[in-house]
């Protein structure tokens, strides 16, 4: 397969149902991938594949997957391996949300935060390791936050979600350090708070024409990714989206 070119490749995305997560999986069928979409709810995974479908007449793969549950995580695994060639690139996008509050958090909202982001996102890349290494251009993907970086403000929010995000940020580094030497790259991309949009949008259109100070939107992110995973193979990249409206630092009032 060629170095730079998308075509043909199996692409895993996890949160594919909704948000950045469909975005990426519908950009990445733009460009010619085969992708796999993963998520809690098949009625919203159904939604992106009619998408896919209508845009690019690719018929992708759906699979029920819970991150924050250990069994489905390995349900889906099987699933995946039993229903691929192989796996050519995995996109952790799947997380939950949780915002800073007074109020206490119950111990299922902290689990299922904690959980999605750290331990089935490494045990469902544990799991597809086996399929990467067979791939001629392996990739993991990993998107994190703004919130996992060194020093960044809790803004708006949780504790336990900014936690997440810390540990989420050490997976990949891990990651990457543990395949050094490997043909698998491990590539990271930390979004700021995001506009959500998706391709054919009116918003998703007029996107590149943003000025500097405007919110970062899902495009920046899909974009960002695309251009990682078509660099040369020698080349693997970390890559922060900052913005002056929601980013690293924000713009005082």
């Amino acid at each position: 397969m060629p170095t730079g070119t998308l075509a043909g490749r199996v692409a895993v995305i996890t949160g594919a149902g909704r948000g950045l997560g469909a975005a990426l999986a519908i950009s990445l069928a733009d460009a010619g991938c085969r992708p796999v979409l993963c998520g809690r709810s098949i009625a919203n995974l159904t939604a992106t594949q009619a998408v896919v479908r209508e845009r690019t007449g690719i018929e992708p793969l759906l699979i029920a997957l819970d991150l924050a549950d250990a069994a489905s995580v390995e349900a889906a695994s099987r699933t995946i391996a039993d229903g691929t060639d192989g796996v050519d690139i995995l996109i952790n996008n799947g997380a939950m949300w949780l915002e800073g509050r007074e109020t206490p958090y119950s111990a299922e909202e902290v689990l299922g935060v904690v959980n999605a982001a750290v331990s089935g996102t490494f045990l469902l890349t544990q799991a597809l390791l086996p399929a990467l290494r067979r791939s001629a251009c392996p990739d993991i993907v990993t998107i994190g936050s703004i919130s996992g970086l060194p020093n960044a403000a809790l803004q708006s929010v949780s504790v336990p979600f900014y936690a997440a995000k810390h540990a989420q940020a050490a997976l990949a580094d891990g990651f990457r350090q543990m395949l050094a030497g490997t043909p698998v790259r491990s590539i990271t991309v930390h979004p700021p708070y995001l506009d959500d949009m998706l391709p054919g949008d009116e918003a998703w259109q007029a996107s590149p024409q943003r000025a500097k100070g405007s919110r970062a939107g899902n495009r920046d992110v899909v974009e960002a990714v695309i251009f990682a995973l078509t660099r040369p193979r020698s080349v693997t990249l970390s890559i922060t989206l900052d913005a002056d409206d929601g980013g690293l630092f924000p713009r005082q009032a």
